[in-house]
């Protein structure tokens, strides 16, 4: 039996914490999202000049595509209280918000993987690794009730620490793709996923982010902070860093599964 003290310790070394300090954003209070209508992620049209990449019918990229959008964008907290920051978030994701404070960065990009995997039937696939190097393989099926038990599991045991370590770093940049994962992995460390990507006659690409944040929230896709006319979308280009509303990346921080 876990002791709760541990559990305690455990969600505070594998938390996202608030802005990062080497972020040109001096307040991001000041940044207001762009107002949205938008029914599915699908429907947030690409840049002027960009079309989406297509991807195979079932695959990952499809899967978040059709990731239903909430109409009201306030992000809570799972303890249904409003986060004090309102400004990150370009849409809100229609999916449950955790009722703990569990479901943090890290959780989110493993959560949005297993649950395609669990919508594809590609049960042996959802499989994550501890910081101990434990892994915790889902094999109740398609039974709903049991997938959600174990993932509450998975957020308790695995974080940004562990899934920096299950992942297989991208060598190059330019190879980014829709499902690969920014990641700091430690104490603190922070995981933001690749939830689209369009490209333009020329092959410049651009891409989008979702995020999950601490504590525990809805989530949420991001602004662009650095380029109101182009976000939520990001350019892929040479540049070192990756400025989010409320975390830096950079270029070797890019995984994939």
């Amino acid at each position: 039996m876990r002791k709760i003290p541990y559990i305690i310790l455990l969600i505070i070394l594998t938390a996202c914490y608030q802005k990062d300090k080497t972020s040109p954003i001096t307040d991001i209070s000041l940044i207001e999202p762009v107002a949205t209508d938008y029914k599915y992620l699908n429907d947030i049209p690409p840049p002027k000049g960009y079309k989406r990449i297509v991807g195979n019918p079932d695959s990952f990229e499809n899967w978040m595509r059709k990731l239903p959008l909430k109409d009201d964008k306030t992000v809570y907290l799972y303890n249904n209280t409003i986060k004090p920051n309102q400004s990150a978030q370009y849409a809100v994701i229609d999916m449950p918000r955790s009722k703990t404070d569990l479901q943090q960065c890290a959780d989110v990009v493993m959560r949005l993987r297993a649950e395609y995997l669990f919508a594809q039937k590609k049960f042996d696939a959802i499989r994550f690794m501890d910081y101990n190097k434990k892994w915790y393989v889902w094999k109740g099926g398609n039974n709903r009730q049991q997938f959600e038990q174990y993932l509450q599991q998975v957020f308790g045991w695995c974080g940004s620490a562990s899934l920096d370590k299950q992942l297989d770093p991208v060598e190059n940049y330019k190879n980014l793709k829709t499902g690969d994962v920014f990641i700091k992995g430690g104490f603190p460390g922070h995981a933001m996923i690749v939830s689209d990507m369009a490209v333009n006659a020329k092959g410049e690409k651009v891409f989008m982010l979702i995020q999950g944040y601490q504590p525990a929230q809805d989530i949420h896709i991001v602004i662009n902070p650095m380029d109101k006319a182009l976000s939520p979308w990001y350019r892929l280009n040479s540049e070192n860093e990756i400025y989010t509303p409320e975390w830096t990346f950079y270029k070797n921080q890019l995984h994939t599964w």
